[in-house]
């Protein structure tokens, strides 16, 4: 019985809350790059926001570590907003900006892929258990809240072991983004792809089904991301996620045009923020309201054993979307876009320079063409020599990778 009533958790959330519907309004909504219209584009705008992949606190998951806590709840919010706009990033390198989630339809391999690789099980490639004990190497117990850049930096480590993503995460330093080290990072065509055991690689069995001998098995034809995966890359698609701190204590009002100004962006993957450790994941915004997903919900885990696809209906928030006033964020946030080509990147380039840098005289972050010659010289991510992303094997991080340095204040 529990099982049945926390299928349909969500459904009945939107009874039991009382939330405001969109205000009657001509003020544009953008959602990620996408601009509609309440008055007459109403259902494409909610379609639009139930499709985005909603990760929300889980209970009742195998413990982190093996001993270690078996439920998120009251510490997981960042982590889980941190694995949506990675979620994002994956749905438009695979199914574009434009697919639509409908509800009991049929979804593609790739969406069913995707989500296997957030899963609340030790071996899925960025699920809790990953994050969270990937955490400890940027100095973070587990069970402990997270903000911003730690789950940015988090995200980045992680997708050095996602050979079937092939994705680039870069973080910026300093508030600055350099154009010459992400295309260094983003160039990366030498290393061959090679089949592997884990839950993103390529050629790999990731599903829960087993047969009477004990094997996983495959409910899709391995062949099929043989031939979507490998293909040579000129450029690795790539998030780019910004920390920053936009004030002391409360956001300064001079960088809000320009926090809209990046939900405006087709390359916008939302923003990581919210409050004092109570964190939300920012997809757009009207007039002066910020538009968010709340990971604010207790779900149970998803059995993933009891068939080849996941069973999603609590993936998809569809309840009326939730808003807050953009004076009232946490000025520590994580910009975050995706530019799946170069062509994609140069655009995002041209789009940061005339609409946030050259309009502003306090700039939100510094885009420059070179490496800085005062910076330690910029090393391209490799992935350890490991053979699992297993959690099992994320016991000591610290000797796998050095830790970054926590971005600066910005100029208030």
């Amino acid at each position: 019985m529990e099982a049945v009533l926390a299928k349909y958790e969500n459904q009945i959330n939107v009874f039991s809350e009382y939330l405001e519907d969109l205000p009657d309004t001509d003020e544009p909504v953008w959602i990620l790059g996408e601009c509609y219209s309440v008055k007459t584009g109403k259902s494409e705008l909610l379609s639009d926001v139930r499709s985005r992949l909603w990760f929300t606190y889980r209970k009742k998951f195998s413990p982190i570590g093996g001993t270690g806590p078996s439920s998120d709840t009251g510490w997981g919010c960042m982590l889980r907003c941190g694995q949506m706009i990675l979620a994002q990033a994956l749905v438009c390198r695979h199914l574009g900006r434009e697919w639509r989630w409908v509800a009991e339809g049929t979804q593609p391999v790739e969406y069913h892929r995707i989500l296997h690789c957030f899963l609340d099980r030790k071996d899925s490639c960025y699920s809790i258990h990953q994050m969270a004990q990937m955490g400890v190497g940027e100095g973070k117990s587990v069970g402990e809240w997270y903000g911003p850049n730690t789950v940015a930096q988090v995200l980045k480590k992680l997708a050095l072991f996602d050979d079937w993503n092939s994705l680039a995460v870069y973080v910026s330093m300093d508030n600055t983004v350099v154009i010459e080290d992400i295309k260094k990072q983003c160039r990366q065509t030498n290393q061959e792809a090679k089949p592997r055991a884990g839950p993103c690689a390529w050629g790999e069995v990731y599903t829960s089904d087993e047969s009477s001998s004990g094997q996983r098995q495959a409910p899709y034809p391995l062949s099929h991301f043989h031939a979507t995966s490998q293909q040579p890359l000129d450029w690795r698609p790539l998030l780019l996620l910004i920390p920053l701190r936009m004030g002391i204590n409360d956001i300064n009002p001079v960088y809000i045009q320009a926090l809209k100004e990046c939900f405006k962006m087709p390359q916008s993957c939302g923003v990581l923020g919210g409050k004092p450790n109570l964190a939300y994941y920012f997809i757009g915004f009207i007039d002066d309201e910020l538009i968010y997903l709340d990971p604010h919900t207790t779900q149970l885990a998803v059995d993933s054993e009891t068939g080849s696809t996941v069973d999603d209906q609590s993936y998809h928030c569809q309840r009326n979307p939730r808003r807050m006033k953009i004076t009232s964020l946490d000025p520590s946030v994580a910009l975050g876009f995706f530019c799946k080509s170069e062509e994609d990147f140069d655009s995002w380039c041209n789009l940061v320079q005339q609409e946030i840098l050259k309009k502003r005289n306090l700039r939100m972050f510094e885009l420059v063409e070179k490496h800085p010659s005062h910076w330690p010289p910029f090393i391209t991510p490799t992935k350890p020599e490991v053979q699992t992303t297993g959690a099992e094997f994320i016991e000591s991080t610290d000797k796998l990778f050095e830790s970054e340095e926590e971005f600066e204040i910005l100029n208030v």
